[in-house]
């Protein structure tokens, strides 16, 4: 349930791959501006997430997740790409590159599964992640702090 203020966020379903694509890119931009109240707003009220240990239920206790995620994942990079599609579901494949506040580097791998209400917010994310050390000079996503460069390989170009 949609509260007044929400507009529809196109694309909505039922997806195509080329709008499952639009739909997982902007979702990515949105995730690397690590901005938590930003991204919570692309979720309904009420959306049920579950992330690594932790299950927030609707925009705010999203939004508390995503600052404490950012305020411990420093340089946070993220590319998403789209794995499958299906009416009001995507299914996607992503890797994050980040530290900690003692200069550890780490690239975490996923797959999430999504899915929309008809005005295009996720009202259900499923998401597994896991972390591997890595060293400074094994890091492959540069760019600066925000969305990735269009020129910038994905994971399939990347060999992710």
């Amino acid at each position: 349930m949609n509260t007044p203020l929400d507009t529809p966020r196109p694309p909505l379903p039922p997806f195509t791959r080329e709008t499952a694509t639009q739909k997982v890119r902007m979702a990515e931009d949105a995730w690397n501006t690590r901005d938590p109240q930003r991204v919570a707003l692309a979720y309904t009220p009420d959306s049920r997430w579950r992330n690594r240990s932790e299950f927030p239920r609707g925009r705010e206790q999203i939004r508390q997740l995503l600052e404490r995620k950012w305020a411990r994942e420093l340089d946070y990079r993220l590319i998403k790409e789209l794995w499958a599609h299906d009416g009001h579901r995507i299914a996607v494949r992503f890797a994050y590159e980040w530290h900690d506040d003692a200069g550890n580097w780490f690239r975490s791998y996923g797959n999430e599964n999504w899915e929309f209400d008809a005005d295009g917010y996720m009202a259900v994310r499923h998401a597994s992640i896991n972390d591997k050390p890595i060293q400074a000079h094994e890091r492959l996503f540069h760019w600066p702090q925000g969305p990735r460069p269009a020129e910038h390989p994905g994971l399939s170009e990347l060999g992710l």
